[in-house]
């Protein structure tokens, strides 16, 4: 396959500038720091024709919010969208040589390379640009949003005359002109919101320090946008306001050969985190103490930051190029996109674009939970922090759905609140609670963390438990039912005893009453909070275990397969054969009735609960089921092929393990769904590290236990991948003589390879098995 970028291991490297692909570039080429997004558009800005372009600031967490408008009403309807902003530019620098503005599309571009190096987190450029008169400059530019400071960003932009003395003058912006991307027909692109969405409170111009303050109309946030430069030559510096964009420009006498340095400090404070009246003040100080430190040191808490990361979470593979640098450019993408305050998660589109109108999802819980609870488990703990902060809106939206207990988490949202229009595909999607609690369940197993359990997570398992009781009942044979929901197929809807939703169900009940009944007994006092705090009553932990132990789980017989819910065997097959290649996403090309007749399936559902509750199953099982849907399913989603990978691996389908994992790895380098352009998909990114410790690793968890059963690709000549667990970090090590076990940091651990128990410690860190 030919790839869009040099394979280079540890960076991301564009050797020409071309308008047909800028806006792709301008995605994969985006930085962030789990609040901040900067997409790559350049810092002068771009010209280019309509539609190749996107220049897109973004907040994570920050958002409008807007009543959704329903020709139909009914009742228990989401009521109101929450959709992320495109907020103020303040990167823009702008340049003249003379009269003549920089612009790629104009005079002549000598050389030219952009890089995303994955290992610094910079963003670099080095261009020799001829302008249309012939005068020649050399540019150079840096760019970084800081991981050690929330708020921050920074560029280092360098002129450098070659051949003339003249004037050059650098015009540096705030903007807050900027609207959000329309999703016209398609909700996977942007928001369905048009027009400005921040209205324009105040400005603050003074030498060298520009701030814009605004306010969004309906959701009360107010924002405060503010930057400020350095610049090193001698200048005559200017100012103006016009509106909502501010702009300070330096005129400098250059010198052939002699460099012009400028940086610019850039900053976003919010009324989501603090005080209004503290906005300008505390920007003012973020910017003062970046100053103080300048570029160079905020590059190197940068290349520190990152080098601690690659320590604990670096997936090495030997014998694949372009699997090496998709991995690592996945991961590197994760880290950039995901919240770790608490308040905040990950979107479907990180920071990078706004496509699902930057709404968190299942998504999290299922794909991208376990890359972080095993490589930066800290920030694991946050995103489950964050569910706690959903919990009180998770139990209003229970009322509103007819539920006397318990608490529902939405199936899309930024702040809490449900806001998907669309109930067949969202509401109905109550799987989400039992996800919730799945990578609860998954966190204590890997960490132990009773601090958590006592604090946020036994009130959210409880809570969300309750649900099951109140949409689930018993059937005349006495069998524990949950009817009208959507799993996580979602060419099928409204179904009765979705396979996945049953067992997924099952599994969070049960934890439920373990963790009640485990607290009781050694946390009391706890427990009494806890107990109060949702109002428990007597026998309910009973209900749990009953409603559990009976609980419908499809199986047909005839085929040894489970069905994934009561009529989807019933259903024909789609054509598939006589379906042409354009007429897919089936999403965009037929109505949902048309598709929810038909045996199809846009995604893994059973077979994603082969791989979560792999104990449950037999290997036979496994096959057979893995057999059905895959001849069933289109992929349509960017969340299938990891899954069907895994599985793939684990029943010896290693053909086709390796071709689904290789749609994942590099899907968005080589945009293989067409629509990267409008940001990266967080979730498979996530899926290649799945992909390689749950394919090929071979690793489950099992009652907490450790277990890995690893095979290597012949297209490998070795692997290796860390995970924490405890407290420890664990590296495994698979090659063709066999795994290897390295105690990196901590105490003992000790797990299963191959069904037989494994054991290292600091006295004796590592272990090679066959």
């Amino acid at each position: 396959m030919l790839h869009t970028y040099p394979l280079d291991a540890w960076c991301i490297r564009e050797t020409s500038f071309d308008a047909a692909s800028n806006f792709l570039d301008e995605t994969l080429f985006a930085l962030g720091n789990g609040y901040i997004g900067l997409r790559g558009t350049a810092e002068e800005g771009y010209a280019g024709p309509a539609g190749t372009s996107l220049d897109g600031t973004y907040l994570n967490g920050f958002f409008e919010s807007e009543p959704i408008q329903y020709p139909e009403n009914a009742y228990g309807l989401a009521r109101n969208n929450q959709f992320m902003l495109n907020v103020p530019n303040a990167k823009g620098i702008a340049l003249w040589v003379g009269e003549e503005r920089f612009d790629l599309l104009q005079g002549r571009v000598e050389s030219y390379e952009r890089r995303l190096d994955l290992r610094t987190g910079l963003l670099e450029r080095d261009i020799v640009w001829q302008a249309p008169s012939g005068r020649r400059v050399q540019v150079r530019s840096r760019r970084l949003v800081s991981f050690a400071s929330k708020h921050l960003f920074a560029i280092e932009f360098t002129v450098t005359p070659l051949g003339f003395d003249g004037a050059l003058r650098l015009e540096c912006t705030v903007d807050g002109v900027v609207r959000n991307l329309e999703a016209g027909d398609d909700p996977r692109v942007g928001s369905a919101t048009s027009g400005p969405a921040l209205a324009l409170l105040g400005t603050e111009l003074a030498p060298h320090f520009a701030a814009l303050q605004q306010r969004t109309h309906n959701s009360g946030f107010t924002l405060v946008t503010a930057a400020a430069q350095v610049i090193d030559a001698q200048h005559i510096f200017a100012q103006r306001a016009e509106g909502s964009r501010l702009a300070q420009s330096y005129a400098v006498d250059a010198r052939d050969g002699q460099a012009v340095r400028l940086v610019k400090y850039g900053c976003y404070y919010s009324s989501r985190d603090y005080a209004d009246d503290e906005l300008l003040a505390r920007s003012r100080a973020e910017l003062e103490a970046a100053r103080g430190l300048g570029f160079d040191k905020l590059a190197a808490q940068q290349e520190a930051y990152l080098a601690d990361f690659w320590a604990q979470a670096d997936v090495e593979v030997a014998g694949d190029d372009a699997l090496q640098q998709g991995i690592r450019f996945n991961q590197f993408h994760l880290l950039q996109s995901v919240g770790r305050d608490g308040k905040t998660n990950i979107s479907a589109k990180g920071v990078t674009g706004e496509g699902y109108e930057g709404h968190y999802f299942w998504d999290t819980e299922i794909y991208i939970f376990p890359f972080f609870l095993y490589n930066k488990p800290e920030i694991a703990r946050k995103l489950l922090e964050y569910r706690y902060a959903g919990l009180p809106a998770a139990r209003e939206r229970a009322r509103q759905m007819s539920h006397a207990k318990g608490a529902l988490y939405p199936w899309r949202t930024i702040a809490g609140e449900e806001c998907s229009a669309y109930f067949p595909a969202g509401t109905a999607q109550y799987h989400i609670n039992a996800d919730v609690a799945y990578s609860i369940k998954q966190y204590m197993d890997a960490t132990g963390d009773d601090a958590y359990l006592l604090q946020y997570g036994a009130e959210i398992l409880l809570e969300t438990a309750r649900i099951w009781l109140g949409i689930g009942s018993y059937n005349r044979a006495g069998a524990f039912v949950i009817n009208e929901v959507t799993g996580p197929d979602e060419y099928t809807a409204l179904v009765n005893n979705n396979y996945y939703t049953n067992a997924m169900a099952k599994l969070h009940m049960q934890f439920a009453a373990t963790v009640a009944e485990r607290i009781a007994r050694e946390y009391p006092q706890d427990w009494a909070r806890i107990a109060a705090a949702v109002a428990w009553s007597e026998g309910e932990l009973e209900e749990f275990r009953r409603a559990a132990a009976a609980m419908l789980l499809p199986y047909d017989a005839a085929l040894g397969i489970h069905p994934q819910d009561d009529s989807f065997l019933d259903k024909k097959v789609w054509d598939f054969a006589g379906t042409p290649a354009d007429k897919y996403p089936l999403l965009l090309n037929y109505h949902p009735m048309v598709i929810y007749r038909h045996q199809v399936c846009k995604q893994a559902d059973v077979v994603l609960a082969l791989m979560l509750l792999s104990e449950q199953f037999t290997l036979e099982d496994k096959k057979r089921d893995f057999d059905y849907y895959e001849a069933v399913t289109t992929h349509d989603s960017s969340l299938s092929s990891c899954i069907f990978s895994i599985i793939a691996s684990e029943v010896g389908y290693e053909g086709k393990a390796y071709d689904y994992f290789m749609e994942t790895a590099r899907l968005d380098l080589d945009n293989t769904h067409g629509n990267t352009h409008y940001g990266v998909h967080t979730a498979a990114m996530a899926g290649t590290w799945l992909g390689v410790a749950y394919g090929f690793g071979g690793m489950r968890v099992v009652d907490g236990e450790v277990r890995f059963t690893p095979t290597l690709p012949k297209q490998w000549q070795h692997y290796q991948f860390r995970i924490h667990l405890h407290g420890s970090l664990l590296q495994v090590r698979v090659s063709p003589g066999g795994t290897q076990y390295t105690l990196l940091r901590g105490e003992t651990l000790a797990f299963q390879h191959r069904g037989l128990p494994v054991t290292v410690t600091p006295a004796a860190p590592v272990q090679e098995l066959a």
